[in-house]
């Protein structure tokens, strides 16, 4: 009898073991990736390089899946996310950003916000992403994030909605070398500051 019920309080400790690991390896508990999976972080943009590929294990496939980033095989796209100004400070809809980049190493890329849920900020602005399309020039190309329209021939991302967000980064059909290496291939966007206003109940 003993024996029978250490054996029921073993499988009962690990099954509570199993999902308590697997609601936290998957991001429910934290929100982030735990034990700081991400494998590459380029000037504040992070990646799990595992995304997309072979060596994806069952709890970053259960993170991705339920962050809804959908991610493709890595020829295919390979994915970066920012949460951070260029001072480290987290990004937030209170404040406004200019983000500077050049040539992306691919064939086409994007930078989408996120708000704090992880989908699109609530507002119908229709501005949520800029992409290799908005730049016709190739070279060094500009966009404000901020929750206010600017003016006229300005690329704008909006946060209105969006309280603490994110930034996604996303290169299609990338270079050979940024497979091979992805620190010497990608230059990412810079986010930088320009000021914040009081945030309410502050």
């Amino acid at each position: 009898m003993k024996t029978l019920i250490l054996w029921f309080a073993a499988i009962l400790l690990g099954l509570a073991v199993g999902i308590v690991s697997a609601f936290w390896m998957a991001g429910w508990l934290t929100g982030d990736m735990p034990f700081n999976r991400t494998s590459v972080a380029i000037e504040g943009w992070e990646s799990n390089w595992a995304i997309g590929s072979d060596a994806a294990d069952p709890y970053t496939r259960a993170y991705i899946a339920r962050r809804g980033l959908l991610a493709m095989n890595k020829s295919e796209s390979v994915y970066f996310l920012r949460e951070t100004d260029s001072s480290g400070e987290p990004l937030r809809e209170a404040c406004d950003y200019v983000m500077e980049g050049g040539d992306m190493p691919s064939r086409w890329w994007s930078v989408t916000l996120y708000a704090s849920d992880d989908f699109l900020a609530p507002n119908q602005d229709d501005a949520h992403s800029v992409d290799a399309s908005d730049f016709a020039l190739r070279g060094g190309w500009r966009a404000v994030i901020q929750s206010a329209p600017p003016g006229d021939d300005v690329f704008w991302i909006s946060s209105r909605n969006a309280g603490r967000f994110n930034l996604a980064l996303r290169l299609y059909s990338p270079d050979d070398a940024v497979l091979e290496d992805v620190h010497r291939a990608v230059l990412p966007p810079e986010i930088r500051r320009t000021g914040c206003r009081a945030e309410e109940g502050a």
